[in-house]
């Protein structure tokens, strides 16, 4: 939920890995760093290589750019 929120107002958080998740004692989760978070517009593309490697989706290795799918990527790799 939490990424569906920031893609919503336009985020696109680019670093999910563990160490960036948070969860207190009731099981309740929180991101953390977003040093590498960009805000991007409807359709827009970002060409920055930057995130874990082993979390970074094709695109953003292939240089093609990417915008909200890369975090989904991310996810699925996380999980």
């Amino acid at each position: 939920m939490a990424l569906e929120y920031l893609h919503k107002m336009g985020v696109v958080y680019r670093d999910l890995k563990p160490e960036n998740i948070l969860m207190d004692d009731e099981g309740h989760i929180c991101l953390a760093d977003f040093g590498m978070a960009k805000q991007l517009k409807e359709g827009e593309k970002t060409y920055s290589v930057v995130g874990t490697p082993e979390y970074l989706s094709p695109e953003i290795v292939d240089g093609e750019g990417h915008s909200f799918p890369a975090d989904w990527w991310a996810l699925g790799v996380f999980m």
